[in-house]
């Protein structure tokens, strides 16, 4: 039987090629599947297997049974005399170093599936002439002691015990060794016309069918032992092919990944330079810098180029951003922020838009919040983000409320809540997904690329918040972003002044110096504390 754990280890090893990996885990998996059939039975019997253990047994055993064959010897001289039981002791000693000598023979050879067949019927004949060996010297001739049928009786036991279970992993030569033994014995007690032979006859009957039930449940449990391994050998070498597999597409795609990322910072450079052209010169006839346009139409067309611009840049970046916050690529420069500040800066720059619309922005801000330990420029993204989707989304006369306050773990949160249509519950993943939009999106005139929610998610999960998206249709939509309680800085207490009063004198300007300068020193050192939090 192949070495499994050896070839998986092969299998695994960085040196072989993707495609060697597969054909090896390939060829394994039917080795381990053709290991599954039997050339001696409809069962799936393992022969070589069967066959290997019964040799492995016999030799294990065999100083055991030399000195069974010599004991026993010995002890038949007593009615059968010197002779004859040298003579038996010779013959069974014989025959016992072929049987081992053929199955040194059998494991120090890879025997083909044809010739097993041979094999199997060479350890069945051997173990019919050791039985019969055993049957010549322990029948016993009528007229002879009680004694000596114990004897005899006690001997079959052992013989029968012993081969059950020496040859279990071949049921058939089990019978080959023990049935002459326990006939003779049994027609020897029956000829013999006594009730207490009768007796004896059945008990040597009902053993000889007793110690051959145990042996084909050993078989059993060694057939099943040697199926459950097949498939986990068979197992090892499917999870090795599919781990073979997977490790080359893992590798192909850190290899499109690298693509992707050479690609998007090519093309971002691309195309900027020319979009800072169509943006700069259509800001200039857009505006007229120099002079009237002939005909009216064409300064809306230039302020259609801007703002078209205008989208197509802001585009450029989202994507990039989102490709560096998906490669690990994203740092945060980290500072002081005020988070009611930075909402109220973007609620500001989009108050324009949402008074074009109609809609009413409506402000609910906790005071005298400390400030966050944050990206500034991811803060503020976020919030613009969010804001500029609920005003997108929210009709004509519709309400939007941005809050900011305290969490119930101390942290501080920012939510931003429409009257929009709202987004149905099946779709709450796709929005969040990268270039997701819902049916209300699609619907929509004013469309976008599906990115300001998955790169707000992505951006407060780089700070260790949590992204709620909450929503009902026809009703509206909230989402809450909060920024753990680790991130909050405490306001710096006050520097209580114990000393007494100091009286003027010659010395009074240099120490009140010395004095103010260890204070600034102190403060300057707990602040500095406080920000690398």
């Amino acid at each position: 039987m192949p070495n499994t754990i050896s070839e998986a280890h092969e299998l695994a090893s960085p040196a072989a090629a993707p495609q060697t990996k597969r054909r090896l885990a390939s060829q394994h998996v039917r080795e381990a599947r053709d290991r599954l059939t039997s050339t001696s039975g409809t069962r799936p019997v393992f022969d070589y297997e069967l066959l290997r253990q019964f040799a492995q047994n016999r030799i294990s055993a065999s100083p055991v049974i030399l000195l069974l064959i010599v004991t026993i010897g010995l002890l038949s001289g007593l009615w059968t005399g010197a002779l004859t039981s040298g003579v038996w002791t010779a013959g069974a000693l014989l025959i016992h170093l072929v049987i081992i000598r053929k199955c040194r023979l059998f494991l120090g050879e890879t025997p083909s599936p044809a010739s097993l067949r041979s094999w199997r019927m060479r350890f069945i004949m051997l173990d019919l002439f050791f039985g019969m060996a055993w049957m010549f010297i322990l029948i016993n001739p009528i007229g002879l002691d009680e004694e000596a049928s114990t004897f005899m009786l006690f001997v079959m036991l052992m013989v029968v015990a012993i081969s059950s279970m020496l040859a279990s992993s071949m049921p058939i030569a089990v019978f080959a060794l023990t049935l002459p033994v326990s006939i003779a014995i049994a027609i020897d007690f029956a000829a013999k016309g006594t009730l207490h032979n009768y007796i004896l006859a059945v008990m040597a009957l009902t053993a000889e069918g007793y110690f051959s039930l145990l042996a084909y449940r050993l078989y059993s449990t060694t057939l099943a032992t040697l199926e459950a391994r097949a498939e986990k050998d068979a197992l090892i070498g499917e999870l090795e092919q599919s781990k073979s597999i997977s490790d080359e597409a893992r590798r192909r795609a850190e290899a499109a990944n690298i693509a992707k990322s050479r690609f998007l910072a090519q093309m971002s450079h691309e195309l900027r330079t020319p979009l800072n052209a169509i943006l700069g010169f259509s800001e200039v006839m857009k505006a007229e810098i120099f002079g009237p346009h002939g005909v009216a139409a064409y300064k809306d067309y230039a302020g259609d180029i801007h703002n078209s611009g205008v989208h197509l840049l802001n585009l450029i970046n989202e994507i990039l951003d989102l490709s560096r916050i998906e490669a690990g690529r994203y740092e945060l420069n980290e500072e002081a922020v005020s988070l009611n500040r930075a909402v109220e800066d973007c609620h500001h720059l989009l108050k324009l838009r949402a008074s074009n619309r109609g809609i009413a922005i409506h402000e609910m801000f906790e005071p005298d919040l400390p400030k966050l330990w944050a990206d500034e420029r991811a803060v503020r993204q976020i919030c613009l983000n969010l804001l500029s989707n609920a005003i997108k989304f929210t009709p004509q006369g519709g309400e939007i409320w941005l809050k900011v306050g305290w969490t119930a773990s101390g942290g501080q949160y920012m939510s931003v809540k429409d009257t929009g249509p709202g987004i149905p519950e099946e779709e709450i993943p796709i929005v969040l997904a990268s270039f997701g939009q819902g049916s209300n999106s699609i619907k929509s005139a004013e469309q976008g690329a599906g990115l300001g929610l998955p790169i707000a998610k992505n951006l407060i999960d780089l700070h260790g918040g949590t992204f709620t998206l909450k929503s009902k249709l026809r009703i509206g939509t909230e989402v809450i972003v909060t920024f753990p309680p680790e991130r909050v800085m405490s306001a710096l207490a006050p520097i209580a002044d114990t000393a007494p009063p100091i009286q003027p004198h010659a010395g009074m300007a240099a120490t009140a110096d010395d004095g103010t300068s260890r204070a600034r020193k102190a403060l300057f050192g707990t602040q500095t504390l406080i920000r690398s939090r």
